[in-house]
């Protein structure tokens, strides 16, 4: 059985496992992809249904034929707990980088654009308390900034770290579900934080600037100078000249960070159960086999053996 059969049989298991949780979804398939990761499970935390996926999906989709099919119960406020996405809703489209926060609504069409790797955790938030505070809009970016934003976000990551519960008496997760509803108004209506312009750096810091830009998007397998370029508002040759002075160059940049982040996770015990592959996968490679022989020209050691070592150096630590 070759690997894109693998693949194909694997999207259609995440499909169902996806319907099953989150209701219509369809799922599509980057198309460089010789191996689909899909994996979503719902779990408990405080009494409130949150939904954890990870995946590399190109596509996932909701199309609303008629009203009275949706599912019009719930809100979903969505973290993006790593990679980036974009998700869009009502003609609005948002982009998503690691620690974001988003609400969106369970009626009307949407649509998740993974950039890679990506991980989502989703809270179910009843989706008639939620009209009473946001009457028109129910999909927007929750701002990092507002005091109440600041709440929410911290709320969520809270949420994220704690175990699943067996045992609710319901109080809890009552208090958490007002609390979560009440702040949402504010956040969303606050001004969103407006990023650093390139324009008003110079030199070395803009190249700093520069290198944090790649270091935060290297899950994104798109990632490259041209629209590094024109997302800093810069010319092509100018971004080229920043690494040139240095004597190095963007692309060599882009791939020896990561590089360095897979080598890390290679040599992370607390990784040790996570593929090869699915590691490269989420620092932007799109091809094991590219992937195998830039690793092992870099740190003359091939990702297996490379992990093998490292692992044991860590034993021997311990």
């Amino acid at each position: 059985m070759n690997g894109q059969t693998l693949a194909q049989e694997g999207l259609e298991s995440w499909k169902a496992s996806l319907q099953a949780i989150c209701g219509q979804f369809e799922t599509q398939m980057a198309f460089n992809r010789s191996l689909f990761i899909g994996e979503i499970s719902l779990q408990c935390h405080a009494g409130l249904p949150m939904a954890h996926l990870r995946t590399n999906a190109g596509l996932i989709a909701r199309h609303s034929i008629k009203p009275d099919h949706d599912n019009d119960q719930s809100c979903f406020l969505v973290s993006q707990r790593s990679g980036f996405s974009q998700i869009s809703q009502n003609g609005t489209n948002i982009q998503l980088a690691p620690g974001d926060l988003l609400l969106m609504d369970s009626v009307g069409s949407c649509e998740i654009t993974p950039f890679g790797l990506i991980e989502h955790a989703s809270l179910s938030l009843p989706r008639n308390e939620v009209d009473r505070v946001l009457k028109d809009n129910k999909f927007g970016k929750v701002s990092a900034t507002c005091s109440s934003g600041k709440m929410l976000h911290m709320l969520v990551d809270q949420l994220c770290r704690e175990p699943e519960s067996e045992h609710d008496d319901g109080v809890e997760g009552e208090a958490l579900r007002t609390a979560f509803i009440s702040l949402l108004a504010p956040a969303l209506s606050s001004t969103h934080d407006k990023p650093l312009s390139a324009e008003l750096l110079h030199g070395n810091n803009l190249r700093s600037y520069v290198q944090k830009i790649i270091d935060d998007s290297l899950s994104q397998p798109n990632l490259n100078p041209v629209g590094l370029a024109s997302r800093l508002n810069i010319s092509v040759r100018h971004l080229y000249r920043l690494f040139e002075e240095q004597g190095d160059s963007v692309c060599r940049y882009i791939q020896r960070s990561r590089l360095k982040r897979s080598a890390d996770d290679l040599s992370n015990p607390f990784l040790k159960g996570e593929s090869i592959t699915s590691i490269a996968y989420k620092w932007g490679f799109t091809d094991s086999a590219h992937f195998s022989r830039a690793f092992k020209k870099h740190f003359e050691l091939s990702p297996k053996d490379y992990r093998a070592m490292a692992l044991t150096e860590a034993v021997g630590v311990v």
